[in-house]
C-alpha cells in the first residue's frame, strides 16, 4: 500500500473515531462510507436493512463474486483515552474497533480498484447494528444475498495483545454464541429496619448471583467451554427501603447448541429454586441470540494461504474466544472464514482506554483484499 492510501485510512478513522454512532442510528457513519466510497468511484446502495451500505467493484471474464463485511457501530462506553481524535459524542465511543475495520473496508476497496489483476464481483458490507441489535439478520432480511449474490464471504476483528498485524486464522470455532440474559426478581417492599414485613429481592438477588457461578463450574463437562456472566445489578430507589423488585443482566456464551442446552436449563432450575426460597415471583427472559461463529474449513485455508501469500504474518494455533459475533449469521447463510488481525499492545475491547491501532490498517487493508482476490481466482 502506498504511503498516500495510508495516511488517508488514518484520517479516515480517526474522523470515524470522533464522531461514533450506536446501533441503528449510523446514519452519519453510513454516509461518511458512502462519501468515501463515491470518491473512489466504487458504486454502492445505502439502506440495506436500516443503515447498511453494500458496495460493488465488478470485472467481466469471471462469474465469481465474494463478500468483504465491516461493522459500523460504536458502544454506550465514556472514553477517557484522551487523544486528540477521542469520541465528541457523550457516552459513545468506538470502544471494539469497529471505525478500524469500516476504514480497511473502505481501503480494501482503494486496493482492489486499482488492482487490475482479478475478475469477476467482490461486495463490500458495511453492516450496522452488530453490537448486539441484529444487524447480520436485517440485511440478510432485506434480500442481502439475493440483491447481491456472493459465493463466500470474510471478516476481521481487530484482536489486542496478539502482535500488531499478524493475522489469526482458525480451523473451525473463532467465537462463542451468546445471548443477554434478564432475571426479574419481584418480591414485596417495605421498610428497610422491619424487613420481617417484606420479601426482600436484593437479599435473594445476592444468593442467584453467587449460586449461576455454578452453572459452569457444576453443570458442564470441565473439558467443555461455557461463560455465566452478570454484569448488571438494578433494584431500589431509596437506602432504606427494600424494593418491590431486582433486576440482574448478563450474558451466556458457549460454543455448542448442546452446552447452550444444558446451561439454559441449569439457570432455569437455579432462578427457580432461588424464587421459591426467598418467596419471590421470577422471571427469566433467555432468548436464543447468537450462534457460534465458526470457520469453514476450506474458506479458513484460503484465506491463511492468501494472507501468507500477501507477506503478511499469519498465526493458526491460537484458541477461540468467548466473545460472540454476529457474523455468525453470514456464515450460516454462505461459506465464508471471520480472521483476527492483532492490534498489538494495548486496552482491551469494549475498554474505555481502548484505540485501534493504525498502524495495522495497511494489513489489514491487504488481507482482506488478498482474500477477495484469492476468492475469485480459486477454480
Amino acid at each position: 500500500m502506498d504511503q498516500t492510501l495510508a495516511e488517508t485510512l488514518v484520517v479516515w478513522r480517526r474522523h470515524l473515531h470522533a464522531h461514533p454512532e450506536l446501533s441503528l442510528r449510523e446514519a452519519s457513519t453510513a454516509a461518511f462510507v458512502c462519501a468515501r466510497l463515491a470518491e473512489l468511484g466504487v458504486p454502492f446502495v445505502a439502506g440495506v436493512g436500516g443503515h447498511g451500505v453494500v458496495a460493488t467493484l465488478a470485472r467481466g471474464g469471471s462469474n465469481r463474486s465474494v463478500g468483504l463485511r465491516a461493522d459500523m457501530d460504536a458502544l454506550p462506553i465514556t472514553e477517557i483515552t484522551g487523544l486528540p481524535y477521542a469520541s465528541t459524542t457523550p457516552g459513545v465511543m468506538h470502544a471494539c474497533g469497529h471505525d478500524g475495520h469500516t476504514a480497511s473496508l473502505l481501503g480494501a476497496a482503494a486496493l482492489l480498484a486499482r488492482n487490475p489483476t482479478w475478475t469477476g464481483t467482490v461486495h463490500l458490507v458495511f453492516q450496522p447494528a452488530e453490537e448486539g441489535e441484529g444487524g447480520a439478520r436485517s440485511m440478510l432480511a432485506a434480500g442481502l444475498l439475493l440483491r447481491f449474490p456472493m459465493e463466500r464471504i470474510f471478516a476481521y476483528h481487530n484482536w489486542p495483545g496478539l502482535a500488531a498485524g499478524t493475522v489469526a486464522v482458525h480451523d473451525g470455532p473463532v467465537m462463542s454464541g451468546g445471548t443477554r440474559l434478564t432475571i426479574t426478581l419481584r418480591g414485596h417492599a417495605g421498610h428497610a429496619a422491619l424487613p420481617h414485613l417484606t420479601r426482600d429481592p436484593m437479599l435473594a438477588a445476592g444468593h442467584l448471583l453467587v449460586a449461576l457461578q455454578s452453572v459452569v463450574s457444576r453443570t458442564l463437562d470441565p473439558l467443555e467451554s461455557g461463560v455465566v456472566s452478570i454484569c448488571m445489578l438494578e433494584g431500589g430507589v431509596a437506602s432504606n427501603q427494600i424494593p418491590a423488585e431486582v433486576c440482574l443482566r448478563g450474558s451466556v456464551r458457549s460454543f455448542t447448541p448442546a452446552v447452550r442446552a444444558q446451561m439454559d436449563a441449569a439457570i432455569a432450575r437455579i432462578v427457580d429454586g432461588i424464587a421459591a426460597a426467598f418467596g419471590m415471583q421470577a422471571t427469566l427472559d433467555l432468548p436464543p441470540g447468537l450462534s457460534a461463529t465458526v470457520n469453514h474449513r476450506a474458506e479458513a485455508h484460503l484465506a491463511a494461504a492468501a494472507v501468507a501469500g500477501a507477506g503478511l504474518a499469519l498465526r493458526r494455533d491460537l484458541p477461540p474466544a468467548m466473545t460472540s459475533e454476529d457474523f455468525s449469521w453470514f456464515l450460516h447463510e454462505r461459506p465464508g472464514a471471520f480472521l483476527w488481525i492483532g492490534n498489538g499492545a494495548g486496552a482491551d475491547l469494549h475498554n474505555p482506554r481502548y484505540d485501534f491501532n493504525d498502524a495495522i490498517l495497511p494489513a489489514a487493508a491487504t488481507a482482506l483484499a488478498a482474500v477477495a482476490r484469492a476468492a475469485l481466482g480459486e477454480g
